[in-house]
């Protein structure tokens, strides 16, 4: 599938004293992006991937998992969509089968089953890469390890009776999997809502814990609502318009579903079919999972937002003197008769597990440079750090909408091949200390030093 470039011993997993001018980390549609980018400039490079090309894709999806921007925004660089049907909605295994065949295309220099355990800069101008085959050095470094890093369950769970099955969205693949009975599924982010559907539509008694995700129509006035919005330009506008850019990377995607060839997701309508909706989950005690009397006002909010998005389109109609036929507003098909129940007694509700869908956290602890905010978060311009030759690619909203999806990377590898190439041959001047103010016999060595792997 990928062409392992020779390393000196002549294995391919032996990367012990290999140099590179680039080493990029994590091998998705980000590191394949930065990849085909840097092989179309001529810069020699390695792209390190701790599983195997697409792994996230195969691995921590659900079976009927498919994406919810139609397929003609699929643009990796020097790869655009080709299959039969842009409009539609990829299913989890032909996105793999496309990032398969977009590898195919270019044959990255790509190392599979490698793990880099710690990023460091190593004194002589270069950043030394320790992974599980040996450490590397190299010039720049493009860490491209996606958003969804560390599946995140919150503390509550563990105070869940014995005998209840618990699994997180990244470890849900269908609904056999889970024991007969009522499931509670928490969150109603993209994840959420489309496994609560997954098992509702299989039959199941399902319980969902909502939030505060927004919502957004699939279709409106004659076209999928994403059609609309890239006319308008909304995935093109960059971070730096917004007033409060870390409230914009924040938020919640709004929820969809491109199942069965794209639908709304109308939490309403569930309900209205026997789903048991609540408020945000509040606690779980004695057997007990209790909820806040939010759920009229998160139903509310949601629909807002979808109606905020049809005022702007058909602004956008109107304007430009669009033959766009009308279309009756939503009307709500449920309404709960107040904010529902503040407690559900699980054994008695018949609930046997529950899917955490609780999002995920970022894990850069085995970066040991100077680039993070108080928060944990890498500070940087359009994915160029402050430390010079390093750079990030794939964050959400990294400069615009797409960035962290198949729209936008395209343009954000390419900015940093620009911005690599202008530094191609210049070393890092400056070494960081293990911790500023220690004497250097305090800092651990290489060999001692094991790089967590879960966040705290």
């Amino acid at each position: 599938m990928s062409r392992l470039v020779p390393v000196p011993g002549g294995g391919t997993h032996d990367l012990d004293g290999v140099h590179r001018s680039v080493v990029v980390i994590g091998g998705g549609q980000a590191g394949l992006s930065m990849s085909h980018c840097l092989t179309r400039g001529g810069v020699d490079h390695l792209v390190l991937e701790r599983g195997t090309l697409a792994n996230e894709w195969r691995d921590r999806r659900w079976d009927s998992f498919c994406l919810v921007t139609p397929n003609w925004q699929c643009a990796l660089p020097g790869f655009g969509y080709d299959g039969t049907d842009p409009d539609g909605f990829m299913p989890r295994d032909e996105i793999v089968d496309h990032l398969r065949r977009y590898a195919e295309s270019f044959r990255p220099p790509l190392v599979e089953g490698v793990e880099v355990t710690r990023l460091r800069a190593d004194g002589t101008g270069r950043f030394a890469v320790a992974t599980g085959a040996g450490t590397l050095t190299a010039d720049q470094v493009v860490v491209a390890t996606g958003p969804y890093q560390v599946p995140l369950t919150p503390r509550v769970a563990e105070r869940l009776p014995d005998g209840i099955t618990q699994v997180h969205s990244s470890g849900y693949r269908n609904p056999g999997q889970l024991p007969a009975g009522a499931v509670l599924v928490v969150g109603t982010g993209q994840s959420g809502c489309q496994i609560a559907e997954d098992l509702h539509l299989a039959g199941r008694t399902v319980h969902l814990a909502t939030g505060s995700a927004p919502r957004v129509a699939r279709r409106y006035r004659g076209r999928d609502v994403v059609d609309w919005l890239d006319d308008m330009g909304h995935y093109r506008r960059s971070i730096d318009e917004f007033d409060d850019a870390d409230a914009v990377r924040l938020r919640a995607n709004h929820y969809v579903t491109g199942r069965d060839g794209g639908r709304d997701i109308d939490l309403r309508a569930f309900a209205a079919q026997g789903m048991r909706l609540h408020g945000r989950l509040a606690g779980i005690g004695a057997g007990t999972a209790a909820f806040a009397g939010d759920l009229r006002a998160n139903l509310d909010a949601a629909d807002r937002v979808s109606e905020s998005i049809k005022d702007s389109i058909d602004t956008h109609i109107a304007a430009r003197g669009l033959d766009a036929p009308t279309e009756a507003r939503y009307v709500p098909v449920w309404v709960p008769a107040d904010d529902g129940p503040t407690s559900v007694d699980l054994a008695a509700e018949g609930i046997t597990s529950v899917v955490w869908c609780t999002g995920f956290g970022r894990d850069d602890r085995w970066i040991d440079l100077p680039v993070f905010d108080g928060r944990g978060h890498p500070v940087h311009h359009r994915g160029e750090t402050s430390f010079p030759g390093l750079y990030f690619l794939g964050l959400p909203w990294q400069w615009t909408w797409g960035s962290g999806r198949f729209c936008g990377v395209a343009g954000d590898a390419e900015h940093l091949a620009e911005r690599i190439a202008a530094r191609h041959g210049t070393a890092v001047d400056f070494e960081v200390p293990w911790l500023s103010g220690t004497p250097d016999n305090t800092w651990p060595s290489a060999d001692e030093w094991t790089a967590p792997r879960t966040v705290a």
